[in-house]
């Protein structure tokens, strides 16, 4: 381990194999870290936290905080990140806000300076937050997410997989996978064609994509005889299929 002897650890925080932690970072009693995971200077990781392997946090982050949430009361919840996450400067992930409850960071994601994580969101795989994009609590983003910079995505809201949503928009409802939205409120404005190809979605897959979207977000039809249709008259391939369910199991209703 290189750990700069001006950092102050808590001797019950478990630091696994070739960890560094730079200097004046403070690391609480309840926090365990993987191999070969950096900490820069300056930072605070705190709370019954879990860090995984090969994961860079950089200076000043805030990692573990207790929610802010008024009805927080010092109830015993957890923070999780997996490997491989990138945690630029300032920061902010909190815990979950209730007992036994959990805030989640999947694998591969970057999230950019100054963006910050409330309490229970649960964040998939090979997303990224772009700076001071902000999540309130019990937000979920499913895969290969992206969110543009200065993003505010209120409480409860659903983002799907590889959706990219434009920069300063205010997400007030659900953002449907393959999409991309835009605004304040956020719309859908069409299919993320970039990401799509960008992850290898085949070209048969991507035009039944966008006839799908046609139907349900730029049609007259109602969202329950849209997706009707498309059950109908688009094959079913894994992304049509997740498309229809994220959007029957909408709970905020779905961002048209």
């Amino acid at each position: 381990m290189k750990i700069h002897p001006a950092a102050i650890i808590s001797k019950k925080a478990k630091i696994s194999e070739n960890v560094e932690i730079g200097p004046y970072t403070v690391i609480g009693h309840d926090v365990e870290i993987g191999e070969n995971t950096k900490v820069g200077p300056h930072c605070l990781i705190e709370g019954d936290t879990k860090i995984g392997k090969n994961c860079q946090i950089f200076m000043g982050a805030a990692v573990g905080s207790i929610p802010q949430d008024l009805k927080y009361k010092g109830e015993k919840s957890f923070l999780e990140i997996g490997d491989n996450n990138i945690i630029r400067e300032y920061v902010t992930i909190n815990v979950g806000a209730s007992e036994n409850s959990k805030t989640v960071i999947g694998d591969n994601n970057l999230l950019m300076a100054y963006s910050h994580i409330a309490h229970d969101c649960k964040i998939g795989d090979d997303c990224i937050i772009a700076n001071c994009g902000t999540l309130a609590g019990h937000v979920l983003i499913e895969d290969k997410a992206v969110i543009g910079g200065l993003v505010a995505v209120h409480q409860f809201c659903r983002i799907g997989e590889l959706t990219i949503i434009g920069g300063c928009s205010k997400v007030t409802q659900d953002i449907p996978p393959y999409s991309l939205s835009d605004g304040r409120p956020a719309k859908v404005y069409g299919l993320n064609l970039v990401g799509l190809k960008r992850h290898n979605i085949s070209k048969d897959v991507v035009e039944d994509l966008k006839r799908a979207l046609k139907i349900i977000f730029f049609s007259k039809l109602t969202f329950s005889h849209a997706i009707e249709k498309v059950g109908k008259e688009i094959f079913p391939h894994r992304e049509i299929a997740h498309l229809i369910e994220f959007i029957k199991n909408s709970e905020r209703g779905i961002s048209r």
